[in-house]
């Protein structure tokens, strides 16, 4: 029996984008796994990768590109556009014979697979370019990813019912292109339908009447020569056109492969052009100290308004009414010794409630959700984030965060099942800032933190009572707020012991406005979700008795002010029409080892956190700072 081939253009193409589908497909997974509700996908933790996660995902998604471009200049120059073509005769297929209604079939799917091809790197590139990535992108992304497992399986089940192993096998058989059928030439179809056609009555009248009109060139109607015009008599159809031993197009017909090629790396070049002309650049104006922006959240200043502001769609978060994304804009000027930044970003909620704690008739209660993993997602506060880093690379986020609930060997694993950030080596740092809405932002502090290489994990950690940071911390200093309760030695008991408590009872209640429990239920305008040491007294159990069953009291002491390193940055926002405003300012150059200098050249990202602990927006590409 004779073993089947497939033509080696083919053989190549289908590998590669086996291969790249692959490496797309696992570091897409990892990728995945950071996104809430998706921490499933850590039951596969040993077949993913961990290092360099995002830099393969996107070299896999650049492959991907150049082999869509290539198989489809490949099917054009070769000519087997016919085995995937669809019409009328596929479709009445699909009702006929058993081996035509199998083979149908297997065309419509490869047609699925196109389609999902195509909705990937279209919904990939909104994502990576920022061009609506919002919710629907992703969500896109995510099902046409998994379309791609399901033709595989039903690719390989099909063609094993068309010709079981032999078919199977034949992919693995290269052979040479068959060459494509000659074009049809009209004038040498109308020939062959002349010399073909019989003699008719009037064809022989107007011959014996006039013998020239069908014998040119001096041809009497003799047979002089009946050996030369036998010769001259066409026996095909191939033999009649004069074209039949004519070579066209030598070079492309003869390598479509080699063509394909060359237009799939002249499309990959466009791209990497598209995407370092498209690259998102911060401006930092100069302005004089006397314009400066007063920091008050209120974006009305003289130094914002002429401004256009660079503007990113993140997501995959928390929360954020179920879309999981924010756009968020910024703006920034400079006088030569402070920078200023505008943070405008979409959050549907004022959420200020950050640990709150309520009395019930068997003792005071923590409302949390995921707190004793590290991962508040229901009653934390608002949070907005920005990182600075020195770090040129187009994907910063290999050099800060690591994928997987385990990344560093010899360190204790996370509690939430995703990754944790630091930094590769010793001495690298990125710089953090993050404003909380409760913890510090009210009374215009913005802390200031970093990433760094792992820490040595606390007694704690170790023993899995407290969630393992990685390389996050805080500058050195101190902040002025801290927690309002006690941590049992399991954190998994709502039962807590208030530090502090309210010296009036019914002011600190209208302080905090409209009470919601509902973590979805926003603050009303001009509440507070924390209280000062001067309107609060350490807690006794004579006081604890005095306060009624059902009373809310925040769970946020606020005293003092920021000290240190951590004191480098001032702030002020406000909330209004789902909107937040987020008005920053920082000297240029800190001096710190911990802070990033805010100059040309570095670069920059943005998050944003709808009350949820850790679950921020993100985005692929960073954001480079040009300073005037």
């Amino acid at each position: 029996m004779k073993r089947r081939k497939t033509d080696y253009g083919t053989v190549i193409l289908h590998w590669l984008l086996v291969a790249a589908i692959g490496a797309a497909f696992v570091s897409g997974l990892r990728i995945a796994s950071e996104a809430p509700d998706r921490t499933w996908i850590n039951l596969f933790d040993t077949l993913l990768p961990r290092a360099s996660v995002w830099t393969l995902h996107m070299k896999s998604a650049v492959v991907l590109i150049g082999i869509a471009i290539a198989y489809a200049v490949y099917l054009l120059r070769s000519g087997l556009g016919s085995r995937i073509r669809l019409d009328k005769i596929r479709l009445r297929s699909l009702f006929g014979r058993k081996h035509a209604r199998i083979g149908a079939i297997s065309v419509f799917l490869t047609w699925g697979f196109f389609a999902a091809m195509v909705t990937l790197i279209a919904s990939g590139a909104l994502l990576y370019f920022g061009l609506y990535a919002g919710y629907g992108a992703a969500t896109s992304h995510w099902w046409a990813t998994w379309a791609l497992p399901l033709f595989v399986c039903l690719h390989v089940l099909v063609h094993a019912m068309i010709g079981g192993a032999s078919q199977l096998l034949r992919i693995l058989r290269p052979g040479r292109l068959p060459p494509p059928p000659p074009r049809l030439d009209a004038v040498d179809l109308l020939r062959l339908l002349v010399e073909r056609s019989p003699s008719t009555p009037e064809t022989d009248s107007a011959a014996e009447t006039n013998p020239q009109l069908v014998r040119p060139n001096g041809d009497d109607g003799h047979d002089r020569h009946p050996q030369q015009r036998q010769a001259r008599q066409p026996t095909s159809p191939m033999a009649a056109s004069p074209n039949v031993g004519r070579r066209r197009d030598v070079s492309l017909q003869s390598n479509p492969l080699l063509v394909a090629a060359a237009v799939a790396i002249t499309g990959l070049w466009l791209a990497v052009a598209t995407d370092w002309m498209t690259a998102d650049s911060l401006h930092v104006h100069r302005i004089t100290a006397a314009d400066a922006p007063v920091l008050d959240g209120d974006t009305s200043d003289a130094a914002w308004r002429n401004i256009q502001p660079v503007s990113v769609m993140t997501n995959q978060g928390g929360n954020f009414d179920g879309k999981s994304e924010s756009r968020i804009d910024i703006r920034a000027v400079h006088d030569g010794t402070w920078a200023y930044f505008l943070f405008t970003w979409e959050d549907p909620t004022r959420s200020l409630k950050q640990l709150p704690l309520i009395k019930r008739a068997d003792g005071w209660h923590l409302l949390h959700d995921g707190y004793e993993n590290g991962d508040e997602h229901a009653f934390n506060e608002d949070k907005f984030s920005v990182l600075f880093t020195t770090m040129n690379v187009t994907l910063a986020g290999d050099r800060t965060f690591h994928a997987s609930p385990h990344p560093i060997a010899d360190a204790p694993s996370t509690k939430t099942g995703r990754g944790l950030h630091f930094t590769p080596a010793e001495g690298v740092y990125a710089d953090v800032w993050q404003w909380k809405a409760t913890s510090g932002g009210p009374t215009g502090w913005m802390d200031d933190d970093h990433f760094g290489p792992p820490l040595e994990p606390t007694p704690a950690q170790l023993q899995r009572l407290a969630p393992y940071r990685g390389g996050f911390a805080h500058d050195p200093g101190t902040a002025n707020y801290s927690d309002n309760f006690i941590v049992p030695l399991d954190a998994a008991d709502q039962f807590v012991k208030p530090r502090r408590l309210p010296k009036d009872v019914a002011a600190m209640t209208a302080a905090m406005g409209l009470i919601s429990l509902d973590p979805n239920v926003g603050e009303s305008d001009g509440a507070r979700w924390f209280m000062t040491e001067a309107e609060s007294v350490p807690y006794t159990q004579e006081r604890d008795r005095q306060i009624p069953v059902g009373t809310v009291v925040p769970g946020v002491i606020v005293s003092g002010e920021f000290s240190g390193d951590r004191a480098d940055i001032r702030c002020a926002a406000r909330w209004a029409s789902g909107h937040w405003a987020l008005e920053v300012a920082r000297r240029l150059e800190t001096q710190s080892k911990y802070d990033v200098p805010i100059k040309s050249g570095v670069f920059m990202r943005v998050s944003a956190f709808d009350h949820s602990q850790i679950r921020h927006t993100r985005h692929v590409r960073p954001i480079r700072v040009e300073v005037e």
